[in-house]
């Protein structure tokens, strides 16, 4: 897959890796049964691979969006080049009304815009009944009780270790490797759905 070709660090957009995204999908699809036959939005989908790899593992419906025009440009060269259908929006996440069955995201961590994590969960758990979200170890206690507080349920807490490569003139690294979790988040929506 093409990678962002001018990655904006405002925007924190860091590439999921592929063994990572690929796991995260296995486990969306396959222990969890949340992909196939699913309505999923991928919320900051970047360059869209989680969004394909959705589609790819036969997702009913997938919708990718993110606020940057160039990244949404490579998405849609990679989403042709994988032969799936997926729904591109450019926009930030107020252009997502309806709701989806399942929520894939590597959203920013909230390093250079504080809380822009928090902004992205709170979308995912309006808009989803399943949230898969990717979140720096570091933040767990306050992602845990964010969640909390929202009525959440978290099923599951999955621990990585999230290459980065050197992108931007601050990092003189030539990789770092950041410790994240990625969360199944059962929505307050999915446990009304359930008569809790």
């Amino acid at each position: 897959m093409r990678p962002h070709p001018s990655p904006r660090i405002r925007l924190e957009q860091y590439t999921i890796p592929a063994s990572i995204a690929a796991d995260i999908l296995h486990l969306a699809a396959f222990v969890y049964q949340d992909i196939v036959g699913k309505m999923v939005a991928d919320l900051g989908t970047g360059t869209g691979r989680l969004a394909i790899g959705a589609a790819f593992l036969g997702a009913r419906g997938v919708t990718g969006i993110d606020i940057d025009p160039a990244a949404i440009a490579v998405a849609r060269e990679n989403c042709r080049v994988a032969n799936v259908d997926v729904d591109w929006v450019v926009g930030d996440l107020d252009a997502i009304h309806r709701g989806f069955d399942t929520v894939v995201m590597n959203p920013p961590f909230g390093t250079k815009r504080k809380h822009l994590d928090k902004f992205f969960l709170r979308k995912s758990i309006e808009t989803g009944r399943v949230i898969y979200s990717i979140h720096k170890s570091a933040t767990r206690e306050h992602i845990l009780s964010y969640l909390k507080r929202r009525k959440c349920k978290v099923s599951a807490i999955y621990e990585y270790d999230l290459e980065i490569p050197r992108m931007f003139e601050h990092h003189r690294k030539r990789r770092y490797i950041a410790k994240v979790d990625c969360y199944r988040i059962e929505s307050g929506t999915l446990q009304r759905d359930r008569g809790s």
